[in-house]
């Protein structure tokens, strides 16, 4: 798995960790050190989306936490807070209205919009070759991932269950719009992978 993934799970980050992922860097490879580091130095990009964080934190058209600036002398010591100010490395914002203000920016692809895997070609509706029995089969197969489908059932009629309940989507019903047996048999059939029977 791709470093960069397990930053999903997270719910909340720091705006250095957020402007980090929206430019496609992994911040453990720069947490410590980024905020100290030239602006001439530092990646592509962080720089304006970082200072786009702070401001929309500031004008709160972003949700999260706002940790203000202290200033320090030049020994370290703490002088006072900063009004006005947020401390990237210390003040939050919530994954989920991140992803909100990049869309209201007119930014939906990279690393907070997961791409979704295309569709295969004989699932797809559009494709020349498209087989809709076919496709319910697939979908009727891969529905029984859930095992409550399957409760007190054997395979072949829990596929028939899905399959009825579906059967509009796939064209499995005759002309006055009730379930198609005998197709929904034959699909079952396909997808059944208990062929000896038996009890459920």
């Amino acid at each position: 798995m791709d470093d960069l993934e397990y930053w999903r799970l997270c719910e909340e980050l720091t705006l250095v960790q957020a402007s980090l992922l929206v430019i496609g860097e992994d911040p453990a490879n720069h947490m410590q050190q980024i905020e100290n580091t030239p602006v001439s130095s530092r990646p592509r990009g962080y720089e304006a989306v970082r200072s786009s964080l702070v401001k929309a934190l500031l004008r709160r058209t972003i949700e999260g936490k706002i940790v203000p600036l202290e200033a320090r002398d030049s020994e370290g010591n703490f002088i006072e807070i900063r009004p006005d100010t947020v401390d990237p490395e210390q003040s939050t914002v919530l994954v989920d209205d991140l992803r909100a203000w990049l869309v209201g920016k007119g930014m939906r692809d990279g690393f907070f919009f997961a791409a979704e895997p295309p569709i295969p070609d004989y699932l797809n509706s559009n494709y020349p070759r498209y087989a809709s029995k076919l496709a319910a089969a697939v979908h009727a197969w891969g529905a029984m991932e859930d095992p409550w489908h399957l409760e007190g059932k054997t395979p072949k009629q829990a596929l028939m269950k899905w399959l009825r309940e579906n059967a509009a989507s796939y064209g499995l019903t005759g002309e006055d719009g009730a379930p198609n047996e005998t197709g929904i048999e034959e699909v079952a059939k396909v997808a059944n992978w208990q062929l000896s029977g038996g009890a459920p």
